[in-house]
Protein backbone atom coordinates (compact mmCIF):
# COMPACT_ATOMS: atom_id res chain seq x y z
CA UNK A 1 0.00 0.00 0.00
CA UNK A 2 1.08 3.08 -0.88
CA UNK A 3 0.36 6.50 0.88
CA UNK A 4 0.32 9.38 -1.77
CA UNK A 5 0.66 12.61 0.58
CA UNK A 6 0.09 16.07 -1.65
CA UNK A 7 -0.39 19.43 -0.49
CA UNK A 8 -3.39 20.94 -1.95
CA UNK A 9 -6.87 20.05 -3.86
CA UNK A 10 -5.65 21.23 -6.78
CA UNK A 11 -2.27 19.82 -6.77
CA UNK A 12 -4.28 16.33 -6.22
CA UNK A 13 -6.27 16.27 -8.85
CA UNK A 14 -4.17 14.38 -11.85
CA UNK A 15 -2.15 13.22 -9.15
CA UNK A 16 -5.64 10.93 -8.50
CA UNK A 17 -6.12 10.59 -11.76
CA UNK A 18 -2.75 9.01 -12.47
CA UNK A 19 -3.30 6.76 -9.74
CA UNK A 20 -6.30 5.65 -11.29
CA UNK A 21 -4.19 4.56 -14.64
CA UNK A 22 -1.27 3.16 -13.20
CA UNK A 23 -1.25 0.25 -11.00
CA UNK A 24 2.19 0.76 -9.64
CA UNK A 25 0.54 4.22 -8.30
CA UNK A 26 -2.21 2.23 -6.34
CA UNK A 27 -2.96 3.23 -2.81
CA UNK A 28 -4.57 5.92 -0.69
CA UNK A 29 -4.27 10.21 -1.77
CA UNK A 30 -3.62 12.35 1.36
CA UNK A 31 -4.89 15.71 0.87
CA UNK A 32 -2.82 17.98 2.85
CA UNK A 33 -4.82 21.40 3.17
CA UNK A 34 -2.72 23.24 5.96
CA UNK A 35 0.17 25.64 4.44
CA UNK A 36 2.81 25.66 6.65
CA UNK A 37 4.76 28.72 4.96
CA UNK A 38 2.90 31.25 7.56
CA UNK A 39 1.44 31.35 11.03
CA UNK A 40 2.64 29.56 14.01
CA UNK A 41 4.90 26.07 14.24
CA UNK A 42 4.85 25.57 17.56
CA UNK A 43 1.68 25.15 20.56
CA UNK A 44 0.25 28.53 21.21
CA UNK A 45 -0.43 27.31 24.22
CA UNK A 46 1.46 24.26 26.29
CA UNK A 47 -2.35 22.42 26.65
CA UNK A 48 -3.19 22.82 23.30
CA UNK A 49 -2.41 20.89 20.47
CA UNK A 50 -0.42 21.98 16.92
CA UNK A 51 -3.56 21.15 15.25
CA UNK A 52 -5.77 23.25 17.58
CA UNK A 53 -3.33 25.85 17.24
CA UNK A 54 -3.14 25.87 13.24
CA UNK A 55 -6.91 25.81 13.25
CA UNK A 56 -7.23 28.38 15.32
CA UNK A 57 -4.82 30.54 13.62
CA UNK A 58 -6.48 29.83 10.03
CA UNK A 59 -9.87 30.87 11.92
CA UNK A 60 -8.43 34.79 12.89
CA UNK A 61 -7.28 34.54 9.29
CA UNK A 62 -10.50 34.02 7.52
CA UNK A 63 -12.93 34.98 10.61
CA UNK A 64 -16.66 34.80 9.10
CA UNK A 65 -15.45 34.04 5.85
CA UNK A 66 -18.00 30.93 4.84
CA UNK A 67 -14.58 28.93 3.00
CA UNK A 68 -13.43 28.44 6.51
CA UNK A 69 -10.54 25.75 6.65
CA UNK A 70 -10.71 22.97 8.51
CA UNK A 71 -7.15 21.12 9.14
CA UNK A 72 -7.09 17.07 9.80
CA UNK A 73 -3.52 16.84 8.42
CA UNK A 74 -2.41 15.48 11.54
CA UNK A 75 -5.07 12.68 11.52
CA UNK A 76 -3.98 11.45 7.57
CA UNK A 77 -0.66 11.19 8.93
CA UNK A 78 -1.25 9.20 11.89
CA UNK A 79 -3.24 6.82 10.22
CA UNK A 80 -0.62 6.15 7.25
CA UNK A 81 2.54 5.90 9.73
CA UNK A 82 -0.09 3.76 11.70
CA UNK A 83 -0.68 1.14 8.88
CA UNK A 84 3.51 1.84 8.24
CA UNK A 85 3.89 0.09 11.43
CA UNK A 86 1.12 -2.85 10.86
CA UNK A 87 2.55 -3.35 7.00
CA UNK A 88 6.31 -3.37 6.48
CA UNK A 89 5.51 -3.30 2.60
CA UNK A 90 3.68 0.05 2.99
CA UNK A 91 5.34 3.27 1.85
CA UNK A 92 4.61 7.31 2.07
CA UNK A 93 5.25 9.33 -0.89
CA UNK A 94 5.34 13.01 -0.76
CA UNK A 95 5.03 14.57 -3.81
CA UNK A 96 6.92 17.57 -3.66
CA UNK A 97 6.46 20.82 -5.68
CA UNK A 98 9.20 24.19 -5.37
CA UNK A 99 7.35 26.28 -3.16
CA UNK A 100 7.43 27.41 0.68
CA UNK A 101 4.55 26.09 1.69
CA UNK A 102 5.93 22.31 0.01
CA UNK A 103 9.22 22.15 1.42
CA UNK A 104 7.92 23.32 5.06
CA UNK A 105 5.08 20.69 4.55
CA UNK A 106 7.99 18.24 3.72
CA UNK A 107 9.73 18.80 7.16
CA UNK A 108 6.72 18.39 8.79
CA UNK A 109 5.75 14.87 7.75
CA UNK A 110 9.17 13.79 7.90
CA UNK A 111 9.26 14.57 11.34
CA UNK A 112 6.71 11.83 11.52
CA UNK A 113 7.90 9.36 8.93
CA UNK A 114 11.36 9.37 10.06
CA UNK A 115 10.11 6.53 12.08
CA UNK A 116 10.31 4.11 9.04
CA UNK A 117 13.23 4.49 7.53
CA UNK A 118 13.46 4.10 3.68
CA UNK A 119 9.81 3.98 3.67
CA UNK A 120 9.27 7.69 2.86
CA UNK A 121 9.45 8.68 -0.40
CA UNK A 122 10.14 11.88 -2.07
CA UNK A 123 9.26 12.99 -5.74
CA UNK A 124 10.69 16.32 -5.74
CA UNK A 125 9.93 18.60 -9.14
CA UNK A 126 12.28 21.17 -8.64
CA UNK A 127 13.97 22.43 -11.65
CA UNK A 128 12.88 19.54 -13.59
CA UNK A 129 11.03 19.78 -17.26
CA UNK A 130 8.18 18.47 -18.54
CA UNK A 131 5.33 18.36 -21.16
CA UNK A 132 2.47 20.41 -21.54
CA UNK A 133 -0.35 19.62 -23.31
CA UNK A 134 0.56 21.40 -26.25
CA UNK A 135 4.03 18.95 -26.31
CA UNK A 136 6.13 21.74 -25.15
CA UNK A 137 8.86 22.01 -22.50
CA UNK A 138 8.16 23.88 -18.74
CA UNK A 139 8.93 23.81 -15.43
CA UNK A 140 5.60 22.95 -13.66
CA UNK A 141 6.08 25.33 -9.93
CA UNK A 142 2.95 22.64 -9.08
CA UNK A 143 1.69 19.55 -9.75
CA UNK A 144 -1.69 20.91 -10.70
CA UNK A 145 0.20 22.11 -14.09
CA UNK A 146 1.40 18.35 -14.79
CA UNK A 147 -0.96 15.93 -16.81
CA UNK A 148 -1.47 12.41 -15.33
CA UNK A 149 0.33 11.00 -18.03
CA UNK A 150 3.29 13.24 -16.93
CA UNK A 151 3.05 12.46 -13.68
CA UNK A 152 2.82 8.80 -13.94
CA UNK A 153 6.63 9.46 -16.07
CA UNK A 154 7.44 10.63 -12.81
CA UNK A 155 6.89 8.17 -10.56
CA UNK A 156 10.60 7.07 -11.91
CA UNK A 157 11.49 10.65 -9.36
CA UNK A 158 10.40 8.16 -6.32
CA UNK A 159 13.35 7.80 -3.82
CA UNK A 160 13.18 7.57 -0.72
CA UNK A 161 14.36 9.81 2.11
CA UNK A 162 18.20 8.90 3.18
CA UNK A 163 19.54 8.41 6.57
CA UNK A 164 21.73 11.63 6.42
CA UNK A 165 19.14 13.59 4.99
CA UNK A 166 16.56 12.82 7.97
CA UNK A 167 19.61 13.42 10.52
CA UNK A 168 20.04 17.08 8.66
CA UNK A 169 16.30 18.18 7.77
CA UNK A 170 15.15 16.97 11.00
CA UNK A 171 17.86 19.85 12.17
CA UNK A 172 16.62 22.36 10.21
CA UNK A 173 13.18 21.74 10.79
CA UNK A 174 14.23 22.63 14.48
CA UNK A 175 15.64 25.57 13.75
CA UNK A 176 12.54 26.89 11.47
CA UNK A 177 10.25 26.02 14.22
CA UNK A 178 12.36 27.99 16.87
CA UNK A 179 12.80 31.01 14.91
CA UNK A 180 9.14 31.60 14.89
CA UNK A 181 8.76 34.01 12.05
CA UNK A 182 5.78 33.96 10.37
CA UNK A 183 6.28 34.16 6.39
CA UNK A 184 8.59 31.60 5.18
CA UNK A 185 9.89 31.67 1.79
CA UNK A 186 12.00 28.96 -0.61
CA UNK A 187 15.14 30.16 -1.05
CA UNK A 188 16.39 27.27 -3.40
CA UNK A 189 16.78 23.41 -2.40
CA UNK A 190 14.67 22.88 0.96
CA UNK A 191 16.23 25.79 2.15
CA UNK A 192 13.47 28.20 4.11
CA UNK A 193 14.00 31.92 4.57
CA UNK A 194 11.79 34.03 7.02
CA UNK A 195 10.19 37.16 7.39
CA UNK A 196 8.55 39.28 9.69
CA UNK A 197 4.52 39.43 9.74
CA UNK A 198 4.39 42.96 8.44
CA UNK A 199 6.57 41.84 5.26
CA UNK A 200 3.87 42.22 2.87
CA UNK A 201 2.76 45.35 3.98
CA UNK A 202 4.10 48.14 2.15
CA UNK A 203 2.89 46.15 -1.13
CA UNK A 204 -0.35 46.30 0.19
CA UNK A 205 -0.03 50.25 1.15
CA UNK A 206 1.50 51.24 -2.26
CA UNK A 207 -1.28 48.85 -4.62
CA UNK A 208 -4.10 50.86 -2.86
CA UNK A 209 -5.15 54.74 -3.58
CA UNK A 210 -7.14 57.56 -1.91
CA UNK A 211 -9.76 55.69 -4.23
CA UNK A 212 -11.70 52.78 -2.88
CA UNK A 213 -11.09 49.09 -4.49
CA UNK A 214 -12.40 45.99 -4.03
CA UNK A 215 -9.48 44.54 -1.72
CA UNK A 216 -9.78 40.95 -3.71
CA UNK A 217 -8.73 43.25 -6.80
CA UNK A 218 -6.04 44.77 -4.66
CA UNK A 219 -5.04 41.15 -3.25
CA UNK A 220 -4.42 39.46 -6.84
CA UNK A 221 -3.09 42.82 -8.09
CA UNK A 222 -0.02 41.80 -5.60
CA UNK A 223 -0.29 38.05 -5.97
CA UNK A 224 0.24 37.75 -9.95
CA UNK A 225 2.48 40.95 -10.23
CA UNK A 226 5.15 39.95 -7.82
CA UNK A 227 4.39 35.67 -8.34
CA UNK A 228 3.28 35.42 -4.50
CA UNK A 229 3.18 32.18 -3.07
CA UNK A 230 0.58 33.29 -0.30
CA UNK A 231 -2.54 32.40 0.90
CA UNK A 232 -5.32 35.39 0.09
CA UNK A 233 -5.94 34.87 4.08
CA UNK A 234 -3.19 36.35 5.09
CA UNK A 235 -3.25 39.33 3.19
CA UNK A 236 -6.86 39.91 4.19
CA UNK A 237 -5.34 39.89 8.00
CA UNK A 238 -2.84 42.51 7.10
CA UNK A 239 -5.10 44.96 5.74
CA UNK A 240 -7.16 44.28 8.90
CA UNK A 241 -4.32 45.52 10.85
CA UNK A 242 -3.35 47.88 9.22
CA UNK A 243 -6.78 49.45 9.34
CA UNK A 244 -6.37 49.37 12.90
CA UNK A 245 -3.18 51.36 12.68
CA UNK A 246 -4.87 53.87 10.47
CA UNK A 247 -2.72 52.78 7.71
CA UNK A 248 -5.59 51.66 5.24
CA UNK A 249 -9.29 52.60 5.52
CA UNK A 250 -12.22 49.99 5.17
CA UNK A 251 -15.81 50.30 3.75
CA UNK A 252 -17.68 47.31 4.34
CA UNK A 253 -17.80 43.79 6.20
CA UNK A 254 -13.75 42.86 6.34
CA UNK A 255 -14.81 40.11 8.39
CA UNK A 256 -16.29 38.03 5.19
CA UNK A 257 -14.32 37.61 1.93
CA UNK A 258 -12.31 40.15 0.43
CA UNK A 259 -15.23 40.49 -2.00
CA UNK A 260 -17.35 41.77 0.75
CA UNK A 261 -15.03 45.07 1.53
CA UNK A 262 -13.10 47.79 -0.18
CA UNK A 263 -10.01 49.55 1.05
CA UNK A 264 -8.03 52.52 0.59
CA UNK A 265 -5.87 55.06 1.91
CA UNK A 266 -6.36 57.63 4.31
CA UNK A 267 -7.34 61.09 2.49
CA UNK A 268 -9.52 62.74 0.30
CA UNK A 269 -9.90 60.97 -3.25
CA UNK A 270 -8.40 62.62 -6.14
CA UNK A 271 -11.15 63.10 -8.49
CA UNK A 272 -11.00 61.29 -11.76
CA UNK A 273 -10.52 63.08 -15.20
Amino acid sequence: MKYHFVLGEEAATPIMEAISLDEQLQGNVCVLKDQLNIGPLSKAEEDASFADTRNNYWKSLKQNDKNELTIEDLALVLDASKELFADEQAQAWFWMAPTAANICAYYWLLSYFQKHPNRFYIINIAGLPFLNTEGKVFYPKSFAEVSAKEIIKAKKLARPVTPSEIEMDTEEWKKIVAEEAPIRFHDGGKKIIQKPANHYDSLLTNTCTTQFQKAHKVIQNIISKNNLQVAEAYLMGRIRILNEQHQLIIQGDASKSARDFEIKLPGEAIPLL
